[in-house]
């Protein structure tokens, strides 16, 4: 198991604290093993096994537990028995059928340091959050971090630019780089299969969704408009144009079933002069670029895209809230917050051409403000600082810290 820092760190604070501990992300980005790493601490820190309750919902060998009240009565009746303080470890908690009352009453009725996971964003908008108010805390995992994937692949020597594409291509999914000896076919193989437990699993069974071939094809819309705007009305207006009447309600409902399930993100456009958000043209990203090319074939003409996608990952990845940047009719891809913080961040495949530059940079220099401003780029030999805005490099971007 490879420890994941930034998470880690995040939870550590709060062990053996009275607060539920909420770790949410994409199928297969990590929360398991996560549970595993904190399970390992514990034991290390001379907690016994036998004060640790680990259930995994997926597993069929809990099948009968997937009520309520059939959890409550199971781990009630283990923990009269247990040493104090016990620790519970329920994986994929959104299996259970109102399992939001379990663990309040098991949280209030025992002495437990519980820790839950979910591959689900509605899970902490269901009863848990009025529930708990002030006693639980949220973690949400994502996919490796390049930076990451670079300590799976420590062992290795390749150049910056053969490691952008590796990463470009292949994507964070921990189980892609648990060997080297993946080839292209056999990695795109892997995400293929998590996808489609995403899309069956996540998505398909949970949200009741009846027209499976409709939502793969609004995927397939939203993959192949990375990096542009979109809105509902414009996708039920694709289809339309495909001989294909669609409802909008229904566009509305499966892409709200997909932002749920952490396969896309929904990101919003903000009036930088109006200081106001936008409530049309967002823009969607997904939660790995490996999906891009496993799932919907690789292809040139969305390499800014796809930078953009990793850029926007990276950004919410280092704690910033996201949004699309619109001043007059210019675009400016990202302004980015964590007050008292703000940066903004325009995203190119390379700048080949003067052209390119003046097209890039002119957004980021339009805005009077002294907040750090970045051309980020492919380019590693473009170096120049044009009056305060700043070009850096991708790698650089992705793995400096202390950058901004």
């Amino acid at each position: 198991m490879l420890n994941r820092p930034l998470y880690y760190e995040k939870i550590r604070p709060f062990i053996n604290k009275p607060f539920i501990k909420v770790i949410t992300g994409i199928r297969r980005c990590g929360k398991s093993t996560m549970m595993l790493l904190i399970q390992q601490l514990l034991t290390e820190e001379g907690v016994e096994s036998k004060q640790i309750i680990s259930i995994n919902f997926e597993s069929m060998k809990y099948y009968h537990l997937r009520t309520s009240l059939a959890l409550y009565n199971y781990v009630s009746e283990l923990l009269k028995t247990m040493k104090s303080p016990a620790y519970v470890f329920f994986d994929e908690i959104q299996i259970v059928e109102d399992w939001e009352e379990a663990v309040n009453s098991l949280f209030l009725d025992f002495q437990v340091d519980m820790y839950i996971t979910g591959s689900n964003s509605q899970l902490l908008s269901s009863e848990l959050s009025t529930l708990l108010t002030g006693r639980f805390i949220h973690i949400e995992m994502q996919v490796l971090s390049f930076s990451e994937m670079l300590e799976f692949r420590s062992g290795k020597t390749d150049t910056q630019e053969n490691l952008l594409w590796f990463y470009i291509r292949r994507g964070g999914f921990p189980a892609v780089h648990l060997t080297s000896d993946y080839d292209e076919n056999l990695a795109y193989m892997i995400i293929n299969d998590i996808f489609d437990s995403i899309v069956l699993r996540d998505v398909v069974q949970r949200y009741k969704i009846r027209d499976v071939e409709l939502l793969r094809r609004i995927l397939n819309f939203i993959a192949d408009s990375v990096g542009n705007t979109i809105s509902a009305k414009r996708i039920a207006d694709y289809f339309k144009s495909q001989a294909r009447k669609v409802d909008i309600n229904t566009v509305y409902t499966y892409l709200d079933a997909l932002v749920s399930s952490f396969l896309i993100t929904r990101v919003q456009r903000y009036d930088i002069q109006g200081k106001e958000r936008l409530k049309t043209q967002e823009k969607y990203y997904l939660a790995d670029s490996g999906l891009q090319h496993a799932v919907f074939g690789y292809r040139d003409r969305h390499i800014s895209g796809i930078l953009e996608n990793i850029v926007y990952n990276e950004l919410v990845r280092r704690g910033y809230t996201v949004y699309i940047g619109k001043l007059d009719t210019r675009e400016v891809d990202f302004i980015a917050e964590q007050p008292p913080n703000k940066l903004y961040v325009q995203v190119a495949f390379k700048l080949e051409s003067e052209e390119t530059v003046q097209r890039e940079f002119a957004p980021l220099l339009a805005i009077r403000d002294s907040y750090p401003k970045f051309v980020v780029t492919m380019d590693s030999h473009f170096q120049d600082t044009i009056e305060g805005v700043r070009h850096i490099g991708l790698y650089q971007f992705l793995t400096d810290e202390h950058l901004f």
